[in-house]
């Protein structure tokens, strides 16, 4: 007996459903649907054998197996062993697809909201590369050209300080007119206060009606030599006190651009090596220009920067934005040891 019209499993292929009109297999396919059996109904319950499954038509998921007769048409005798291996084959197959389905329709985010997984993607051959643009650098990350001198830029008074190597900006200085420091302190060799080796200080003259950059640095070269070596802040001898001093240079300096005088002493110290002292006046490049005072202090010693850093320093002071204005007079001035 021909089974009737319906769709079948595939006999070329298994997991999916091909229409049979009844009489031939058309090309008409199809993936299968749920596949679901009714009971034993006829001879078959009664005698044992394999029951033949019944086709429901026009209900989902009720869609059957028939076993194939020897032409390849669904049903037909001696087709129940084989149409049991097609039906198990098939509904392993169903089993996987609503499995997978299941893994990539009911998966869910993290918040235990409903999500669609796409299917990873595995690369081939074929695939194009990715193709990606590299990252162009942060136009803030611009690196300073390597020649570029350390400044120190003293605004009140309108000039840029260049930095030797060995000085840094000040930290941790109770003076706010420091302008830089040697690197590092050391314990004071007579009352245990902390000392540096080097400092350059900067202030405008404003206590005295003086504008001539010569008797203002020789005014001020004793307060500078007390104010380094004799007496601290709070009344400290950090050094024990000056026992002497003496001269060792003098004389006209161009800072600037601008006419100045200096006044070097050789300081010595109840403890420790003493030092050097300077007082440097020149006139201010801004405003009234008033009377720029620049005191330097070194230690002496093997401990002390070197004085050729004073000249350095002097050299480079400059008018902030003017790198072209000419400095002091450099090694020219004062002894070198």
């Amino acid at each position: 007996m021909t089974p009737p019209p319906g769709w079948y499993r595939d006999p070329s292929a298994p997991h999916q459903e091909r229409w049979w009109d009844g009489t031939a297999w058309t090309e008409h396919r199809r993936a299968p649907e749920p596949v679901g059996y009714g009971p034993a109904v006829g001879p078959a319950a009664q005698t044992g054998q394999p029951p033949t499954p019944v086709y429901h038509p026009g209900q989902p998921g009720r869609a059957e197996t028939l076993p194939l007769s020897s032409d390849g048409a669904p049903g037909g005798p001696g087709g129940g062993g084989r149409g049991r291996a097609v039906a198990l084959t098939a509904a392993a197959a169903v089993l996987v697809a609503a499995i997978v389905t299941g893994v990539f329709v009911l998966g869910e985010d993290d918040g235990g909201s409903p999500r669609t997984e796409a299917p990873p993607v595995t690369a081939t051959a074929t695939d194009p590369e990715p193709v990606g643009d590299p990252p162009s650098p942060s136009a803030t990350a611009s690196a300073p050209a390597a020649d570029d001198p350390a400044l120190v830029e003293d605004q009140l008074n309108g000039v840029t300080f260049p930095l030797p190597d060995g000085w840094v900006r000040p930290k941790y200085v109770a003076e706010d007119d420091v302008m830089m420091t040697t690197d590092g302190t050391y314990d004071c060799p007579a009352d245990g206060s902390v000392c540096r080796h080097g400092l350059v200080v900067s202030r405008t003259v404003t206590a005295n009606a003086e504008s001539s950059p010569k008797v203002l640095a020789r005014q001020d070269i004793e307060d500078a030599a007390d104010d380094a070596y004799d007496r601290d802040l709070i009344g400290n001898k950090p050094f024990g006190g000056i026992e002497s001093h003496e001269e060792v240079a003098s004389g006209p300096v161009a800072v600037a651009g601008r006419a100045g005088y200096y006044v070097r002493w050789r300081v010595k110290t109840a403890k420790g090596p003493g030092g050097y002292v300077q007082s440097m006046v020149f006139p201010s490049t801004v405003g009234t220009e008033s009377p720029i005072l620049v005191r330097y202090v070194f230690d002496a010693g093997a401990d002390g920067p070197p004085l050729a850093d004073m000249d350095r320093i002097t050299k480079g002071i400059r008018p902030i934005g003017d790198a072209d204005t000419g400095g002091g007079v450099g090694s020219g001035i004062g002894p070198t040891d």
